[in-house]
């Protein structure tokens, strides 16, 4: 068992003429128990690295134990926001419109 993670992006980046080409989250796991840290030195997912290269920053905004099948879940299922504690808190118009669900599990 390992952790699912989701990084919070605090600027969307994507293409702003096309708003469904956005994304202010990532969704990973870390079965190793280094992958977090690998992510936040700039050497983790192509993603983020651009993030870090853009000097936008981000945060660890939520864990949960899991599997690469839980990630997998989670990526499927689109629209993180909805399960994005920072979103929810902030109720930042740029995270998405919708605020319902609290986890994984909703």
């Amino acid at each position: 068992m390992g952790t699912v993670y989701l990084l919070h992006f605090l600027e969307p980046i994507g293409n702003p003429a096309n708003p469904r080409a956005m994304t202010q989250h990532y969704i990973g796991v870390d079965l190793s128990g280094k992958r977090i840290s690998v992510q936040t030195a700039g050497n983790g997912a192509a993603i983020v690295r651009v993030v870090q290269a853009r000097g936008i920053g981000f945060v660890v905004a939520a864990t949960w134990p899991g599997t690469r099948a839980l990630e997998r879940q989670l990526k499927n299922r689109k629209h993180a926001s909805r399960f994005c504690p920072v979103c929810r808190a902030d109720r930042d118009p740029t995270c998405g419109t919708t605020r319902e669900g609290g986890g994984p599990s909703n």
